[in-house]
């Protein structure tokens, strides 16, 4: 049976192509910074994004703690949103290492954060209060492209009040993509101007554009500098990394217009869907579908249900089915089957 796997685009595995790449590639020792394929990625994504340096990272959970440890000291304090990634879903890490306190903030129906909001949560300079340094936004977030507009004003807000900006683009170039008509159709264009409004950008490799492992962080290179030393204290420092950083790069080369293909394969998804009794379909920006169900319909069993006609997604009463380069228009039709069924 063919298994069509929807729970995530990190699902992906390497092309031919990309394990081609990674064979060929000529490696060192990155710790003592001598590795090429690592050095050459790092100056190209740095150079993508317009920013002066850049760090390879195992995971993008290292990337973002990292930054919030360049960023932050003890007893500093981060605002961000209730249902970011380095909030929610990154183990409390910058509280439990960073000794960095998250302040939360409600997300609005379209997954920005109100500027008011933002504004009142910033603390005074005063002895009882922990010291707000960050504000860390997420783009994509929830397969949501935030607004140029709402990000330019979030970010002008933070550096009014002295806080540095830290975006969370592990689907940077989802966003990208779905933005490129804005910039005359040029997704890296539209990936350098969504950077150019923080001061640091967690960007992965291993979501849509198919590399197995690997995230970069980009920002100046003073922070990149503290950045690495946090690395290293995680347990970040690798060795012969060329093969995965060969891997990252022609994932660059190669991977970051096609994602075009799996944000229509999602609205592809969203419309087959369409219409089931009880069955409400968030209609896809980019490569990430939402389905919300109604009672009496159970999801976790139509979740069994589809996983034993081969189709894998995640949730319960909301539904989570992810798009990307290892799913074929062919097998979104056929998903698009064994749900209707399963839903019903």
């Amino acid at each position: 049976m063919t298994v069509i796997d929807l729970r995530s685009d990190t699902v992906t595995r390497p092309t031919p192509a990309m394990r081609a790449a990674m064979a060929a590639a000529e490696v060192g020792d990155d710790v003592f910074g001598d590795d090429p394929a690592v050095n050459a990625l790092q100056d190209r994504i740095a150079a993508l994004l317009g920013k002066e340096a850049a760090l390879f990272m195992p995971s993008g959970t290292q990337s973002n703690l990292c930054a919030l440890m360049a960023h932050c000291g003890r007893g500093d304090e981060y605002l961000v949103g209730q249902h970011a990634h380095t909030y929610k879903y990154e183990g409390g890490g910058a509280a439990v290492l960073g000794s960095i306190q998250p302040q939360p903030i409600a997300h609005q129906a379209d997954g920005t954060l109100a500027l008011a909001d933002i504004a009142a949560a910033i603390k005074p300079d005063d002895l009882h209060f922990a010291r707000t340094r960050l504000l860390a936004l997420e783009n994509t977030i929830g397969g949501r492209v935030m607004p140029m507009d709402w990000q330019q004003q979030a970010t002008a807000l933070a550096r009014q009040h002295g806080l540095a900006t830290h975006l969370d683009g592990a689907r940077l170039f989802n966003a990208a993509v779905a933005c490129a008509p804005q910039h005359g159709g040029d997704a890296v264009a539209a990936a350098r101007a969504i950077a150019g409004l923080y001061d640091s950008v967690s960007v992965c490799f291993s979501k849509g554009l198919g590399a197995p492992v690997g995230s970069a962080l980009v920002g100046s290179a003073d922070l990149i500098h503290r950045a690495r030393r946090h690395r290293k204290m995680l347990g970040g420092g690798l060795r012969q990394a060329g093969v995965l950083a060969a891997a990252a790069d022609h994932a660059l080369t190669h991977h970051v217009d096609r994602l075009a293909d799996d944000h229509a394969n999602a609205r592809r998804l969203a419309e087959g869907l369409a219409g089931l009794p009880g069955v409400a379909v968030v209609a896809p920006d980019t490569n990430i579908v939402f389905l919300d169900l109604a009672p009496p319909i159970d999801g976790a069993a139509a979740v069994r249900r589809a996983a034993a006609q081969g189709v894998l997604l995640t949730g319960a009463q909301r539904l989570r089915l992810v798009t990307h380069l290892d799913v074929t228009t062919a097998q979104i039709d056929q998903a698009v089957q064994v749900l209707r069924g399963a839903l019903q």
